[in-house]
Order: structure tokens, then C-alpha cells, then sequence
């Protein structure tokens, strides 16, 4: 029976811990008492409590992030009545900040706060040895990557074969984006790159097959950055995958090169826009030139296969609705993949808190903390965004509409698509009352009804992009509200095989 646990709850089964792992790999004499164990938030907060009181451990270690922290509150307050004696260690970014008047923390033996992989091991040496912690609250000292163990031998045999490998080749950020838990990381540190890419190798040799780069910053230290892309382009094979988030305006000739050079669809790059408007950008400390920003994101889908992931954020402080509007139809001109469209969240610890008068924010007092209004946009239209971003990750990211997607905005007055596709989401919204649970085939069918009826297509056209579209993800059975406008050869026609993984992303190169 171990003495120590390390939990977490994460969003979905495919996501792996990578903070849980790097504590366990930085426990030194203490790594043969622990154990990692993870749930997901669809586990009842008292089946986990009965697995983890199973293993009889000493300490339970907790991680606590802004998805996972209602439901981890439970769990504490479930385990500290069943034991009471169990040491509770919390840490991770949603108990880094403001503390005070955390119903978890209270309850919790003992908070670190910040990056906890090496203060984790000291934490639990000393409550092991003297039966208390060193103090409630305990702020962990920035570690150097020289200092620390690399986790991704933790990672298990059942891990590579089904989930997603998290991976990081530096931490921290340069800017100071008022948003972002990020921009408090400073200075930016990297991985040593020999250790970090025979890493790399070991997990590769183990058939690892998707990796996600979690530095918020990858082309920041273009060696580093090169380096790394090299090694995985030398080393490709079909099926592999590689995701990285990347700065916008900081993508020069030596890394055009390389991403040109891998497979379609192989390489995918979160590029976070976040506002079009200068004013606002500048409001919220976010640095950027648009220009060269958007010259680099035409050039990606020109020149090379590289699936693009782009992001707004809507309702930030002083950007109305027809400002983000503008935003969103200038993307689209730039055709990336998928639009992630996000929602403001005023999370623990950021500067974004200090407009918060000034442009009259209100923001959900629990978890996601999103914004709920502004001085500028109203509850109500607030609302119909939330739903907007949902429906259009239905739509327009999903890779299930590529073709159709246009039809929207073709005969709209004026051409946006942000208005075109807004009116699409209030009469969807009007008509399945949700924004969850839609079954594909019943959006499809919504889908046409809006293009046949509200926007005026003709329905054989109609009919024939859809089927298209559906067509693309391996799908045979032709949806019956299409068939009468399509002919039989056309609904028997033979279907290409979408990938067995990576389907979102395949959709869009097949």
C-alpha cells in the first residue's frame, strides 16, 4: 500500500497529467511509496474517494485547476470525513491565488502554491517524519529544468496506447497578456534539449503517437523550436501527430521550411490571435503585430499542410460586439481550420481583475468564471456569444460542414460571416433548446433546413454539399431528408475511409 497518492481530476479520459507525473518522477527516496492514480470529472466524487481510501495512503496530493475545482472540493470534504487523519496536499494554478475563502483549502492540510515539483517531495518528507505540515500555505521557489527529473518515463503502456502525451520543452511566457496565468510565469526557462529529446526518442520507441506541446510559447527561441521540429519530421511516420502552440507574428523563413515539409494534417498549430482590436490589445498588455500575424497565418495554408487551430476571445474590456465581429470576419478571410472561440474568464491571480470597474465587468463568481456582461455587451447578447462558440465549434470546427460552412455567409447582406452565422445560431438555439447532445445527423438536418429556408439556397445544392461533407468522415448512409434531392448513383458512390484517429483534423485533408 503506498503512503502517498497523486490524484487529479482530469476533463476527459484522454488527457494525462503531465504536472501529476513530474511529481512523481522529482519524489527521489519517496518515488517507491507513491502512486498516481487519475480520474476524470465524470467519476462520482465518492467512487473516487472509495478508490483512493482503497490504497490506505497516508497523503492524498490533489491536483486543483478551474475544470476539476467544484468537484474536488466534494472530494476533500467527502475524505476528510470518512478520515480525518489523511493529509490532504492541494496544489496547481486554481489554489496558487487568492487563497483566502477557498472552501478546498480550508479544508486541505496543507497548499502549495506555484510550481510544486520539487516542494511536493519536501512537503510530504516532512509530514511523514513529524506527523504536520511545514505550514499551511506553502509557496514552492521557481524551479530550473536543470534541477528537475523529466517525467515522461511515468507515463504508462496503457497511457501511450490511448491518450494524449503532454509535453513541454520550456515553461513560462515573455508577455503579459492580462488574461493569461502565463504571463505570471517569468522569466521563460527551457528543457535541456539533449535530455528532453532522448526523452523524446524513449517515448517513441514506446509508440507514442500523439504529442501536445504544452509551452505556451514554442517559436519564442527559434533554435529550440527548430531543433525540435527537425527531430520529429527525421522520425515521422503516418499517424503521428504533433500539436504546438505558437506566437502569432514569430514565424520566420527557418520554420516555414520545416512545416512545409510535413505531412497534411500531421502538424497542427494553436495560433492565438485573441483581439483584432488595437485599443483593446493594448488595454490588456497584449503585444502583437497584426500585419505580419496575419501574412504568417495566409502563408501556413498556401504553403504547407500544417492544420491551423486560431483563437478569439470575446468580451474583453472595451471590445463591443461589432468590434469582436470584425475580428471574427477577419479571420475567417485568413481560412484557418478552426476558430476556438473563448469566452473572457477572470481566473485566480490575473491583471485582468483591474478593468473590472472601469468597463463594468461582471463575471460568474464560480467555475469557469466566465464573463457574464460588460459595459458594452449586454447579458443577454453575452449569451447568445456563449452559444455562438458552441454551435460554431459544431459547425464550423468540427470538419463535418468544410464545404457547407460558406453557404451561410454567401447571400448574407454584407457578407459576414459572423452575422451570418449569428442569425444561424439564434434560430438553432430557437429550435433545439440546447447546445449539447446534438446528434450529427440531426445538426445536418437542421443545417439544411436553415440553408433551404432562412437563407434561401436552392435545396439540390443544398443537398449535394452536405452529402459531400458528410460523406468525408467515412459515412455511407445517406441522411434521408437528402435523398429526394440527390441521385442514386450519387448516394452509392464509393466513400474514402477517413483515418481511424485524428478525425477532426483528417476531415479537413481528405
Amino acid at each position: 500500500m503506498p503512503d502517498i497518492i497523486l490524484s487529479t481530476l482530469n476533463a476527459k479520459y484522454i488527457h494525462a497529467s503531465l504536472g501529476l507525473r513530474y511529481l512523481m518522477a522529482n519524489l527521489g527516496r519517496l518515488r517507491s511509496q507513491a502512486a498516481l492514480i487519475e480520474f476524470d470529472i465524470h467519476h462520482r466524487p465518492s467512487d473516487v474517494a472509495e478508490a483512493l481510501l482503497a490504497q490506505n495512503p497516508r497523503i492524498v496530493g490533489l491536483g486543483v485547476y478551474i475544470w476539476n475545482a467544484d468537484e474536488t472540493t466534494r472530494l476533500v470534504a467527502l475524505l476528510k470525513q470518512i478520515r480525518p487523519d489523511l493529509f490532504i496536499i492541494l496544489g496547481g494554478p486554481e489554489v496558487s491565488f487568492e487563497t483566502e475563502g477557498q472552501p478546498v483549502v480550508a479544508m486541505a492540510d496543507c497548499v502549495i502554491t506555484g510550481e510544486a515539483d520539487l516542494k511536493f517531495a519536501d512537503v510530504c518528507r516532512a509530514m511523514l517524519e513529524n506527523g504536520r505540515p511545514p505550514a499551511k500555505i506553502m509557496p514552492a521557489e521557481l524551479p530550473d529544468f536543470s534541477q528537475l527529473a523529466l517525467p515522461y518515463d511515468e507515463y504508462t503502456d496503457e497511457d501511450i496506447a490511448h491518450r494524449m502525451i503532454y509535453v513541454e520543452a520550456s515553461r513560462g511566457c515573455p508577455f503579459s497578456c492580462e488574461f493569461c496565468l502565463s504571463s505570471l510565469d517569468i522569466p521563460v526557462r527551457q528543457a535541456p534539449l539533449t535530455a528532453f529529446l532522448e526523452a523524446m526518442q524513449k517515448l517513441l520507441d514506446r509508440g507514442a503517437r500523439q504529442f501536445k506541446f504544452v509551452d505556451r510559447t514554442f517559436n519564442l527561441d527559434l533554435k529550440t523550436s527548430r531543433a525540435i521540429l527537425e527531430f520529429f519530421l527525421q522520425r515521422h511516420q503516418p499517424g503521428r501527430f504533433y500539436h504546438f502552440e505558437m506566437i502569432p507574428d514569430r514565424f520566420p523563413e527557418s520554420l516555414r521550411q520545416l512545416a512545409a515539409q510535413f505531412p497534411p494534417g500531421s502538424l497542427q498549430f494553436e495560433i492565438g490571435f485573441q483581439t483584432f482590436n488595437p485599443q483593446v490589445a493594448a488595454r490588456i498588455q497584449r503585444r502583437q503585430n497584426f500585419e505580419r500575424a496575419e501574412e504568417n497565418l495566409r502563408f501556413i495554408r498556401k504553403h504547407t499542410g500544417v492544420h491551423t487551430h486560431t483563437d478569439l476571445i470575446a468580451g474583453l474590456p472595451g471590445e463591443d460586439l461589432q468590434s469582436f465581429a470584425a475580428g471574427f470576419d477577419r479571420l475567417i478571410a485568413l481560412q484557418p481550420h478552426e476558430i476556438q472561440v473563448g469566452i473572457l474568464k477572470r481566473l485566480r491571480g490575473t491583471p485582468i481583475s483591474r478593468h473590472t470597474a472601469e468597463w463594468k465587468m461582471v463575471y460568474n463568481p464560480h467555475p469557469p468564471y466566465d464573463v457574464l456582461q460588460t459595459g458594452l455587451i449586454s447579458f443577454e447578447d453575452m449569451q447568445r456569444l456563449k452559444r455562438f462558440a458552441r454551435y460554431w465549434d459544431l459547425v464550423g470546427n468540427s470538419g463535418n460542414f468544410i464545404e457547407t460552412i460558406t453557404l451561410f455567409w454567401e447571400k448574407a447582406p454584407g457578407g459576414s460571416p459572423f452575422a451570418a452565422f449569428w442569425n444561424f445560431s439564434n434560430w438553432l438555439h430557437a429550435r433545439a433548446g440546447r447546445t449539447d447532445s446534438i446528434a450529427l445527423l440531426r445538426l445536418v438536418q437542421f443545417v439544411f433546413d436553415y440553408l433551404t429556408s432562412v437563407a434561401g439556397h436552392e435545396p439540390q445544392r443544398v443537398a449535394e454539399t452536405l452529402w459531400r461533407d458528410y460523406r468525408r468522415g467515412g459515412r455511407r448512409d445517406c441522411p434521408p431528408f437528402l435523398q429526394p434531392y440527390l441521385s442514386e448513383n450519387r448516394t452509392q458512390a464509393p466513400v474514402k475511409k477517413a483515418a481511424p484517429k485524428l478525425k477532426r483534423q483528417q476531415r479537413h485533408w481528405s
